[in-house]
C-alpha cells in the first residue's frame, strides 16, 4: 500500500487535528511525514526527512518529527535540539512504546495521534504559547515519493 493511501481522508484529517490540538497550547511544531519504505535505518532516514522539511530551523529548535514507513513498518520519533535539551533521556522511547500498543492492534491513527497529543503535552510544559507566536510548519501530513 502506498503511503497516500495508508490512511483515509477522514483518518489524515484526525491526524491534522491532533497536531493542530498539540500546538494550540505551545511554540513547539509538529510533523508527520509518510513514507511508502525506508531504505537504511530508521533515524537517519527521519533526521534526512527532518532537515528536507526544515524542521530544523524553527526559532526556538522545538520541532518533532514523526516518520513513518508504511511498506516496512517502520517509525520514529525525532525531535529537535531545543526539545531534546529539555525532555528525560527516554521520553520519545516512551512515546514510542505507546504508540506500538496501538499499531500492534492495527490502530495506526489512534497510535499517532496519541502520541502527537504526549509530544503536544511535553512541548506545552516547555514552550508555553507566546503572544506573538506564529506557526512556523506547516500542519499538512507529508508523504515521500
Amino acid at each position: 500500500m502506498s503511503a497516500k493511501k495508508f490512511f483515509t481522508n477522514e483518518q489524515q484529517l484526525a491526524i491534522q487535528k491532533a497536531i493542530a490540538d498539540a500546538e494550540r497550547a505551545t511554540s513547539g511544531e509538529v510533523r508527520v511525514h509518510i513514507d511508502d519504505e525506508c531504505k537504511g535505518d530508521v533515524l537517519d532516514v527521519a533526521a534526512d526527512v527532518f532537515h528536507k522539511l526544515k524542521m530544523n530551523k524553527t526559532e526556538l529548535r522545538n520541532g518533532v518529527l514523526f516518520y513513518l514507513a508504511v511498506s516496512n513498518r517502520k517509525f520514529a520519533i525525532l525531535g529537535d535540539k531545543g526539545i531534546n535539551q529539555k525532555v528525560p533521556e527516554n521520553f520519545w522511547d516512551n512515546i514510542k512504546d505507546t504508540m506500538l500498543q496501538h499499531f500492534k492492534q492495527q490502530q495506526f491513527t489512534e497510535g499517532l495521534c496519541k502520541g502527537i497529543e504526549m509530544a503536544g503535552e511535553k512541548l506545552k510544559s516547555h514552550f508555553p504559547l507566546q503572544s506573538d507566536d506564529k506557526n512556523e510548519l506547516n500542519d499538512e501530513i507529508s508523504f515521500g515519493k
